[in-house]
């Protein structure tokens, strides 16, 4: 008996192709800190901002934005790059609210959508860049330091003077930093009622009250003196010669780059000396404590030199 002839299989349906690919979203800039830019997106946005122009708004509107007064606003004038001193300034003053995302804001508002237009790609270029980095440090597996690593850490530097925040969410920053002897902590003392306490208001880092104890002392002297303080006042004395802590603070602050140092150092001749002034120290002009003649404008001296921009 003859059989039927088999009929066609069955069709095969259509092959499934790849599912669709995940498109990373583009980053929040909002969480994204003012650290994340790099030079050029700054050095570009100092070229857009820096000139004083009628019909845009520059870095002074930028600056009033910041709630920058205007004392404050004449002391960046004198900057060479105003911008980069502003937003280094709100960095250090907010550093939970100087955002990325903060600064677009404020652009926008300004009505510089030329300055958004040029910096976008560049601007979250360096944002990816950043996450990308903590992204890599978050993922690195847990290490035990070194117990005799001289090497500072991130942590290291949070919380070491009495009104930082210990989480690393706010600095505190000073007009001065006060390299000094303990046998001339009498005259640091006066120097805090002269300068703090009086119509001047300065507000000066004075190791023996501000300082946290617990950690190196040679890691925070360079924290306060680069980053925290905007002078630095030498309290020279026979003492002073003869401490290695001072010594490595003033070699510090002269070690910063040669046009900063001239304006950041101020050298105060405290009492009469035995010994030779500090070589070099020489070159810069001096407050001289000591001298009957000069005594009556000593304070209002040091006070303006430390006001200066």
């Amino acid at each position: 008996m003859a059989t039927a002839p088999a009929g066609p299989g069955p069709v095969p349906g259509p092959v499934p192709g790849p599912g669709p690919v995940a498109v990373p979203s583009p980053p929040d800039l909002h969480a994204v800190p003012m650290v994340a830019l790099n030079y050029s997106v700054r050095r570009r946005l100092g070229l857009y901002l820096n000139p004083r122009a009628a019909a845009a708004a520059d870095w002074t509107a930028l600056a009033e934005e910041l709630g920058c007064e205007y004392l404050e606003i004449r002391r960046l004038e004198a900057r060479p790059d105003p911008t980069a001193a502003l937003l280094e300034d709100w960095q250090c003053r907010c550093p939970g609210g100087a955002t990325v995302g903060r600064l677009l804001d404020l652009l926008r508002r300004l009505g510089r959508h030329d300055v958004l237009l040029d910096l976008a790609d560049s601007v979250e270029e360096d944002c990816k860049k950043y996450l990308q980095r903590k992204q890599e440090q978050a993922d690195q597996p847990l290490q035990v330091p070194a117990v005799d690593s001289s090497v500072p850490k991130t942590s290291e530097l949070m919380g070491i003077t009495t009104r930082d925040d210990p989480y690393g969410n706010g600095t505190e920053m000073f007009d001065a930093f006060i390299c000094y002897c303990q046998k001339d902590l009498q005259f640091v003392q006066e120097m805090i009622r002269e300068l703090e306490q009086t119509e001047f208001k300065l507000k000066l880092c004075v190791f023996d009250r501000d300082v946290l104890p617990g950690t190196c002392v040679w890691s925070i002297s360079g924290e306060l003196i680069e980053r925290r303080c905007r002078r630095m006042v030498v309290v020279i004395s026979d003492d002073y010669l003869e401490s290695d802590e001072c010594d490595f603070q003033t070699k510090f602050a002269l070690s910063l780059s040669p046009g900063a140092r001239l304006k950041r150092l101020i050298p105060v001749k405290c009492k009469t000396m035995k010994n030779e002034f500090p070589s070099i120290l020489r070159f810069i002009t001096i407050c001289d404590y000591t001298n009957p003649c000069t005594k009556k404008w000593f304070w209002m001296r040091l006070a303006k030199s430390l006001m200066l921009p």
